[in-house]
C-alpha cells in the first residue's frame, strides 16, 4: 500500500509541475491579423478569472476600482435606464441588466380590455446610438375564451425604440 501512494503523490507532483511549466506559455489564434495584439500579448492580459478582476480596487472592483468600459454592465446604462421607465406602466416578466433584455409581460389598456401587448427591449451596445436598442412588440386579441395572435403595425416598434432613445438622450443631458 505505501508504494501506491507514494506513486499517486509522485504522479500529482508531476502533474503540478508540469502545469505550472505552462504558466509562461501565451495563446495565439490564427485569426489573429499580422499588427494586432490581444490582450494576452500584454503584462496583466486575461486570467482565468478575467480580465483585470482583482485589479485596481479589489474583488471584481466592488471597492472603488476601475470605472469606465473596463468591467460593469456591458450595456449602455443610459438605454436601459429609459427603456425601463418608457415600459414602466406595464409589468416586468424579465430584466437583465447584464445581457440588456427586458421582457414584460401581457398589459391590456383598461380601454380594451380584448386587446393586450407584450414588450421585448434588446440594447446591444455600450454607446448610445439608435442601432443600439430593439424593441420588438406583440400584440394579442381575445377571441372568446382564448386569446390570438393579432398583427401590429410596424411602426410601433419603430415608435418605441425612438421613445426610449429620446428618453435617454434627456437623461445623458441632464
Amino acid at each position: 500500500m505505501p508504494i501506491v501512494r507514494s506513486t499517486r503523490a509522485l504522479f500529482c507532483l508531476a502533474c503540478l509541475v508540469a502545469l505550472a511549466a505552462c504558466s509562461d506559455m501565451k495563446a495565439t489564434y490564427p485569426d489573429k491579423q499580422a499588427g494586432q495584439t490581444s490582450s494576452n500579448d500584454q503584462p496583466g492580459g486575461l486570467t482565468i478569472l478575467g480580465d483585470g478582476m482583482f485589479d485596481e480596487g479589489g474583488l471584481f472592483g466592488i471597492f472603488g476600482g476601475k470605472k469606465g468600459n473596463d468591467g460593469g454592465i456591458g450595456i449602455n446604462a443610459y438605454l436601459w435606464r429609459a427603456s425601463l421607465e418608457t415600459l414602466s406602466f406595464m409589468p416586468l416578466a424579465s430584466a437583465d441588466p447584464f445581457g440588456g433584455v427586458i421582457i414584460t409581460d401581457w398589459y391590456a389598456l383598461p380601454e380594451t380590455p380584448n386587446e393586450r401587448f407584450k414588450m421585448t427591449v434588446y440594447i446591444t451596445d455600450r454607446d448610445l446610438h439608435a442601432d443600439g436598442i430593439r424593441v420588438s412588440a406583440f400584440r394579442q386579441v381575445k377571441s372568446g375564451a382564448d386569446w390570438a395572435d393579432a398583427p401590429l403595425a410596424p411602426k410601433t416598434s419603430i415608435d418605441l425604440e425612438n421613445a426610449i432613445l429620446t428618453r435617454a438622450r434627456e437623461l445623458r443631458a441632464a
